[in-house]
């Protein structure tokens, strides 16, 4: 098939690889004519793939889009509105679109399938691709399980079918509210995970994915999703990838940030505890872990404070 992978930094880069050498599709990978786009297209690498002669690298937008028959997204999810704009400039009918990509729109609250559909992205061709998996061990062969969904079951099966491997398990999602959401918080509980590490503490991270994915339950609840959705893949499943792995941009983002230090990388769960933080209060769910990570970072309290705040909460029924 024809493939274009939007975006070639960490994850986009993979999947452009993950198409060409896995699936034997014919790929186009596009990047903007900045420094990462340029060293890809110089040495045909980056410091997690090395790209096969058969994928184009390209900065024409255009270009890219009118290749596709299915055009993969991945993207720093506050950049994705003002980046669809310039998509939807093009033809897109019969194209299927793809958001590789976890996070809330931090100015509005939405989903970023819910940004694709304001920006005119058709209801019936947009999906969503998310779930555990590093491409450090996936490029060392290492599998793992994601799961795709989309408003459209008969889209949800076809690009689950289309993109399965050996490499990587797919499962058909049925709840785009609770995968999204669920996607998206996860990065905020990998923050948590990382400041726990930096003090010491890793063995709250225990009570963390107990008590972290049943206060997203109550959120996916609330907007209308199925709660159980925090306890699948999207969520749940891909905790062991974001609170304990070396490879997280998020916990290392909150043990840098709890040892005084500066993670260079682009960590989702910062602008994701703000958005959801202000989604919380405004559907009035309780979410404390979710509300003291945006207390840390955006009210400059101590992480340890933060904690004793959460440690100090009135006892409370389990379920």
């Amino acid at each position: 098939m024809k493939i274009s992978v939007l975006g070639c930094g960490r994850w986009g880069s993979f999947l452009a690889w993950y198409n060409c050498v896995m699936l034997n599709n014919d790929v186009i990978s596009y990047g903007p004519d900045d420094e990462t786009y340029r060293e890809l297209k110089r040495t045909g690498r980056n410091e997690y793939v090395v790209f096969d002669e058969r994928i184009r690298l390209t900065c024409n937008l255009e270009e890219a889009v009118n290749h596709a028959e299915i055009i993969i997204i991945s993207i720093s999810s506050q950049a994705l509105r003002g980046f669809l704009k310039k998509v939807t400039a093009y033809d897109l009918r019969g194209k299927k679109i793809v958001l590789c990509m976890k996070g809330i729109e931090e100015s509005t609250g939405k989903r970023l399938t819910e940004v694709a559909l304001e920006c005119g992205v058709d209801k019936n061709s947009i999906a969503v691709w998310v779930g555990p998996g590093h491409i450090q061990d996936f490029t060392k062969n290492i599998p793992n399980c994601m799961v795709i969904d989309s408003y459209n079951e008969e889209l949800t099966r076809f690009l689950a079918d289309t993109f399965k491997s050996n490499l990587i398990r797919f499962y058909y999602g049925s709840d785009i509210i609770g995968t999204e959401v669920g996607a998206a918080a996860k990065n905020i509980m990998g923050i948590v995970a990382g400041m726990l590490d930096g003090m010491n503490y890793a063995t709250l991270k225990g009570p963390l994915m107990a008590r972290g994915a049943r206060e997203v339950a109550r959120l996916i609840k609330a907007l209308g999703g199925n709660e159980l959705s925090a306890y699948g893949l999207c969520h749940l499943g891909d905790y062991e990838t974001t609170l304990f792995s070396c490879h997280s941009h998020n916990r290392m983002w909150g043990e840098t940030f709890v040892k005084g230090e500066k993670f260079p990388k682009l960590a989702e769960g910062v602008a994701t505890a703000r958005a959801i933080a202000a989604l919380a209060e405004k559907k009035q769910v309780e979410m404390p872990i979710t509300n003291a990570v945006n207390l840390m970072i955006n009210n400059n309290i101590k992480p340890l404070d933060v904690l004793n705040m959460l440690l100090e909460r009135d006892t409370k029924q389990e379920f």
